[in-house]
């Protein structure tokens, strides 16, 4: 598989395309108002504590408090907290009793739980922590902590903010290197799966453990497959230093605020993703084209030669097609090579998606031909799923067959392809409906809200009350207006769509109200008043009065 990296950085935006055999796979937006918060270290607040969510809201000084569920508390806090001394004022807290709202947390942290601000921890051979293991399977009980509203916490941002909710945090906190993932007092080195060699991974786990400071932890990342005891030794002194530079940060500073900001959208791709397997990296600017070839030359000079600038006049994204692929991100409809199309319909709680065989519907070998559509369809959903970065539920509504191999045959087509999916998956068999459901792991918003926002007349429904619907309360409002006020001189204010429905012939809807009701109604067009809604100012008072008679 041909893998390219394309980047196009304008004034106030810069998109990093990442192809497949010359088709669009993924693609990162950052804009001067949508910085990358995953990574991110801060020194926060405990807001306030609810155990009965198990979870609690840390202060940031963001617009939203980051949320911090129980599971998400490893079991190093308080070497954590011994950072900030928070033990000192927890104690003299508790002595004044100040502490007024506290709870007993047990912590439920998952050992294959992706650790934030880098890629391959979610598969890295790293044994559960103590305080995973519970009664059940004979281990010790789990480890119960204390946090109190008011406290000092340090956390690290997991997951983006998505719509109202606020970043997704853990105290456990890590920095991603080029070749190393650093895990402050963990004291464990755990190995990416993706390296297959046994004889490397005991050669690499030989090296770290030899250069590892006590007190410090390490996944060593796939990129570090080959890669000699110096360059590995250059990574960790580099983390290190940050570290102890957010050591001093966290001691020096008042919560909340950011102590620690990770790389930007394109450093964390060139960082993650540019390994051998990538053939080449192209970009249209100069300045960006000079920092990307300085960090590799420092990190993986091997790769400098894949690196170009682009100096066609044309721009990078026509040069290689990847502008009209974008486009169908945004469709609702995504056409299959076949004839076929999939229906993509994100709602609140789940995003649907069905399949629909199209012009490709012949007659003869229906169970086949369904087969073909619901196979191509299938590669098309895992492809845009990552394209979109479409997380959470998802059902996938496929043309039905009869043939359970058939049906199988699509449930591992669907999982081959999500092989390539750096999130964490999880695919069920098809139901006997024909449906396949699938969670997807969130950490971004989906790539849509980059490019769009809400319509301001429908909010983003899709609909729009009628005009028929919007004149019968319209005409409501006028009745109970005449039966209670003592006026009968009013400004009506509608959107210009409305307005020429109800100016529309000589004996128009308006007229016939105004007469109806015997009242002077003089219009106004308002682009900023959406379809279906209406406002009615006094003339007399001269103030809006539609609220007093709805």
């Amino acid at each position: 598989m041909k893998k390219e990296i394309i980047i196009n950085a304008a004034a106030n935006e810069t998109r990093i395309a990442i192809t497949e055999d010359g088709r669009l796979a993924e693609l990162f937006v950052e804009t001067a108002n949508k910085e990358k918060m995953v990574g991110d270290i801060y020194l926060g607040k405990v807001a306030k504590v609810m155990p009965g969510i198990k979870a609690a809201f840390i202060d940031l000084g963001l617009s939203q408090d980051g949320f911090l569920h129980f599971s998400d508390i490893g079991n190093r806090l308080e070497e954590y907290q011994a950072m900030i001394g928070e033990d000192e004022e927890e104690d003299e807290q508790a002595e004044k009793g100040a502490v007024s709202e506290t709870a007993q947390v047990a912590v439920e942290a998952a050992a294959t739980a992706p650790r934030p601000g880098h890629h391959d921890s979610q598969e890295a051979t790293h044994p559960a922590p103590s305080h995973a293991r519970g009664r059940d399977n004979g281990h010790p009980p789990q480890k119960e902590i204390q946090i109190a509203k008011g406290q000092e916490i340090i956390v690290q941002v997991t997951k983006e903010p998505v719509g109202k909710k606020g970043v997704r945090v853990t105290s456990e906190v890590s920095l991603a290197g080029r070749f190393l993932v650093l895990l402050p007092f963990d004291g464990k080195v755990g190995i990416s799966k993706k390296i297959n060699s046994f004889k490397e991974k005991r050669r690499l786990r030989k090296i770290v453990q030899g250069i590892l400071p006590e007190g410090f932890g390490v996944i060593i990342r796939t990129v570090a497959e080959g890669r000699d005891d110096e360059a590995l030794q250059k990574d960790l002194e580099d983390l290190i230093k940050t570290w102890r530079e957010i050591e001093k940060t966290v001691k020096s500073e008042n919560a909340p605020c950011l102590v620690y900001k990770d790389m930007s959208t394109t450093s964390s791709v060139i960082r993650d993703l540019f390994s051998n397997d990538v053939s080449r990296v192209v970009v249209d600017s100069k300045k960006l084209h000079r920092e990307i070839r300085a960090y590799i030359k420092y990190t993986s000079s091997q790769l400098l030669d894949k690196i170009e600038l682009h100096r066609d006049k044309a721009p990078i994204f026509d040069v290689y097609g990847i502008e009209k692929e974008i486009e169908t991100t945004l469709a609702r409809k995504v056409w299959l090579k076949s004839g076929g199309y999939i229906i993509i319909e994100p709602t609140e709680a789940m995003v649907v998606i069905d399949v629909n065989s199209g012009r490709y519907a012949a007659k003869k070998e229906q169970e086949q031909n369904s087969l073909r559509t619901d196979l191509e369809a299938a590669r098309e959903i895992c492809r845009q799923l990552r394209l979109r970065d479409i997380g959470g539920i998802i059902v996938c509504d496929f043309i039905d067959l009869e043939d359970e191999r058939n049906k199988r045959k699509v449930y591992e087509e669907l999982k081959k392809e999500f092989r390539k999916d750096r999130a964490k998956v999880t695919v069920l068999p098809m139901t006997e409906f024909g449906l396949v459901q699938i969670t997807r792991q969130r950490i971004r918003q989906n790539i849509l809200h980059s490019f769009t926002e809400p319509c301001p007349s429908c909010g983003g429904t899709g609909l729009v009350q009628s005009k028929t619907t919007t004149l019968n309360q319209l005409e409501r409002w006028v009745r109970r207006f005449k039966g209670e006020a003592k006026e009968f001189r009013l400004t009506l204010r509608v959107n210009p769509e409305l307005a020429l429905h109800l100016k529309d012939g000589t004996y128009n809807r308006l007229r016939k109200i105004m007469l109806k009701y015997f009242v002077l109604i003089r219009l106004e067009v308002d682009t900023a008043i959406p379809v279906g809604e209406f406002r009615f100012i006094s003339r007399k008072q001269g103030k809006d009065i539609t609220d007093q008679y709805k």
